[in-house]
């Protein structure tokens, strides 16, 4: 076999042997293939196709070397096993239960691309019978690649894996045939615990805790537990008192304002679905007009109105741009990487995303300043009600109240106004691919999540959950498991899942919520989503006390800039005149001025943060997110994890959370020494159990092999050792076709480049 290979000429002066194919393709010619392996399946998951050999690619450049094993399709997830002899790993510290990493699940798979020969076509949908790619490239939503080479596989297995992966990947599906439902009939949820809980707001207790706590002074509405007064509204809600029964039951709770946060000075901010006012019909305008007037009286006879419509970017804008953003992460091979990095910059400035969370914390920053500083009753709204509204409720409430800064906290947040809210999670990700909900698809809970990032990587002490939590839960959105992402609305989900239950059960299938991380993580896992650097709130007066406010710095940003203003005109807009008369406010308005105006731009804005920023910071009083260029930067460890070339060794914000978090260890071990002298032999115990447990991310973290900037997600051995090729220099270096001599370069004194 191997002289057909050869030179197969008849002069045999000198060995001149010349192979032209890889490795793995001599083992696989050699070797009679093993049988298939099967991944261990979960509760309810069936195996629907498979092929081997199977052979996936790594991606090391255009090497088109890899690993071979098998490939399936379940109903779950699309899998690969290697045939590799899987060596324990004691470093791997942040195992997923459901998935591994060469696990796709079926919802998070994005785009699927075949390869037939030299080119790369994206694949619609639909089975191709006459031909079939030889490869099969796959862009996830959590922006991992895998490149998987059919041609070792039996031609009726390819046809068999590739036709199954598309069908059941990007076909129209009905809800049903989401795994979670499988999952759900073959395993039991445990319910949490009542103490210390995420708060589900499913409960009249849940809605009237968090009025309580914020003292608010409002009506809780419980007429809509069974969903008589609309199918969009929650079971419960809070409006103002002045709203009567006759109002729950108009427009199908559109023009509602519901309540979402109330302010400690007795002022609110409200939320609705508005209503379309025309000429003709003058009955929606008087309802609103009652509506406003319900929500002045609810403090100090005053109220500002935001249409978010006008002045923040539409959902489908928001699908427009983030789809031009993701193409620079989703990296087929290093080589496409590295000639990306000539534009990089003016890339990302185009496609508009990170001028969209810009925006979309401007416009939190506007909300919080009539709260906070003009004490006024502050009712925003859009069309749906339900997804920008939800975005810039949750961020004034994540700026205003250190409670939501916590991690229970902020997942009772996500409850309350994303699930209860009524975000239409199903229909924005539209995992079921269906046709008619092509125009609603939109990544609008990722936005908020990127807006919470930035406010995290600003104000980092403030914050309970890590950087990593926020990652995870941008990936767990995407794993069809749980009833948290799953439906549009409480009434979708009580409905289904009613529907769906089994007939031996009494109530109800129960799903499990994304809040109960055990499902997908151990405990020490779980120890990861703690900020190790958090500034716990303590009963010493803190009004001395003042903290040193880092520096903004430029790394992974956009160049320094002014402001974008946005195209449409009106931040807060005006008031009909007679409404104006009727509730005897002020003039609400405050427009957005250009550059080129006469008047400075943002100057209240402004005023208002600078007197912010003058006061000492308190980490548990209101944060401000600073909004120029170089401030707003991107998420590199949801983006850049799995971009090898982009890692730091050794180094990158884990090397230095890392490393503060030793010392932080050894503070605690010397507290815990002065606390023996103090304390009794049983108080001592308790303390070193605590110290251990609080410090226990960080002995993980320590206790790897080597740290990278991708840590915990990527380990340090999946990686090639080379060094990165600058972009300059690799241009010069592919034009002139001696890339391969640059190892024994000697190196010219000049300063290096950088990646980042």
């Amino acid at each position: 076999m191997l002289s057909s290979l050869g030179s197969g000429g008849g002069k045999t002066a000198k060995p001149s042997f010349v192979s032209y194919v890889t490795p793995e393709e001599i083992k696989s010619e050699k070797e009679p293939y093993k049988k298939e392996n099967q991944p261990d399946l979960l509760p309810g998951e069936v195996v629907f196709c498979s092929a081997c050999p199977v052979l996936k690619y790594s991606q090391d450049d255009m090497s088109q070397r890899g690993v071979f094993g098998t490939l399936l399709c379940t109903n779950f997830r699309v899998s690969f096993v290697s045939d590799e002899v899987q060596v324990e790993e004691t470093c791997k510290l942040f195992k997923n239960k459901l998935y591994g990493e060469n696990d796709i699940p079926l919802a998070c798979v994005d785009n699927i691309y075949g390869g037939y020969e030299d080119k790369k076509k994206l694949i619609t949908g639909g089975l191709l019978k006459n031909k079939y790619p030889s490869k099969i490239i796959v862009h996830c939503k959590d922006l991992r690649v895998f490149q998987f080479s059919l041609t070792y596989s039996k031609e009726e297995d390819a046809k068999k894996i590739f036709q199954g992966i598309v069908h059941h990947c990007l076909e129209p599906k009905s809800l049903r045939c989401v795994y979670a439902f499988s999952y759900c009939e073959n395993t039991t949820s445990p319910e949490m615990q009542r103490k210390e809980r995420t708060m589900l707001f499913d409960c009249l207790e849940d809605w009237t805790q968090d009025m309580k706590r914020t003292k608010g002074n409002c009506r809780l509405v419980t007429e809509n537990s069974s969903f008589e007064l609309s199918q969009k509204l929650p079971q419960f809600f809070i409006v103002p008192l002045n709203v009567t029964d006759e109002d729950l039951v108009k427009f199908q709770g559109n023009g509602l304002p519901m309540w979402c946060w109330s302010h400690h000075s007795g002022c609110a901010l409200f939320k609705t679905a508005s209503l379309p006012l025309s000429q003709e019909d003058n009955v929606p305008q008087t309802y609103m007009e009652k509506m406003l007037t319900a929500v002045a009286h609810n403090h100090l006879y005053s109220v500002k109105t935001e249409d978010l419509s006008d002045t923040l970017p539409t959902i489908q804008d928001i699908q427009l741009s983030y789809n031009k953003f993701k193409q620079f992460f989703l990296i087929d091979n290093t080589t496409e990487f590295w000639m990306s990095d000539m534009k990089w910059f003016s890339s990302l400035e185009n496609c508009g995303w990170l001028d969209m969370i810009r925006q979309c914390l401007l416009k939190a920053v506007e909300v919080v300043e009539c709260l906070e500083k003009e004490n006024t009753n502050v009712l925003i709204m859009e069309e749906s009600g339900s997804d920008l509204c939800c975005v810039i409720s949750s961020l004034v409430q994540l700026m205003l109240d250190p409670h939501y800064r916590t991690l229970l906290g902020f997942q009772s947040l996500v409850q309350k106004e994303w699930v209860a809210g009524g975000h239409a999670f199903l229909d924005r990700s539209n995992q079921l691919h269906l046709k008619e909900k092509v125009e609603s698809q939109s990544p609008v809970f990722l936005l908020f999540l990127e807006c919470v990032w930035q406010l995290h990587q600003q104000h980092g002490p403030a914050f309970q959950f890590s950087e990593t939590y926020l990652t995870v839960l941008s990936d767990s959105v995407h794993v069809p498991v749980f009833a948290t992402f799953l439906f549009n609305n409480d009434s979708h989900r009580a409905n289904v899942l009613r529907a769906e239950s089994p007939s031996s059960q009494r109530g109800p299938l129960n799903c499990p919520s994304v809040w109960d991380w055990s499902v997908q993580f151990d405990c020490r896992a779980q120890d990861l989503f703690t900020n190790p650097l958090y500034a716990q709130k303590t009963k010493q007066d803190r009004s001395q006390r003042k903290s040193h406010r880092p520096k903004h710095q430029r790394q992974l940003s956009l160049p320094s800039s002014a402001f974008k203003t946005p195209t449409k005109k009106g931040f807060f807009k005006d008031e009909a005149d007679s409404l104006k008369k009727i509730l005897g406010v002020k003039r609400i308005s405050r427009w957005m001025l250009s550059p080129s105006s006469d008047f400075p731009p943002m100057s209240s804005i402004k005023e208002f943060y600078e007197t912010w920023q003058a006061k000492p910071l308190d980490y548990h009083g209101m944060l401000l997110p600073c909004l120029d260029g170089p401030s707003i930067r991107v998420w590199m460890q949801r983006y850049l994890r799995w971009i090898h070339d982009v890692q730091i060794l050794g180094g990158g914000p884990v090397a230095v959370l890392s490393k503060v978090s030793e010392l932080l260890a050894e503070v605690q071990e010397l507290r815990s020494e002065l606390d023996r002298h103090a304390r009794t032999v049983t108080s001592n115990h308790r303390g070193a159990i605590r110290t251990r447990a609080k410090t226990a991310p960080e002995n993980l973290a320590r206790s790897s092999v080597r740290l990278s900037s991708s840590f915990p997600f990527v380990t340090s051995r999946n990686w090639s050792f080379k060094p990165a090729i600058p972009t300059s220099m690799l241009q010069s270096l592919m034009m002139s076709e001696v890339a391969g001599d640059l190892a024994s370069r000697e190196d010219d004194g000049s300063e290096p480049e950088t990646v980042v």
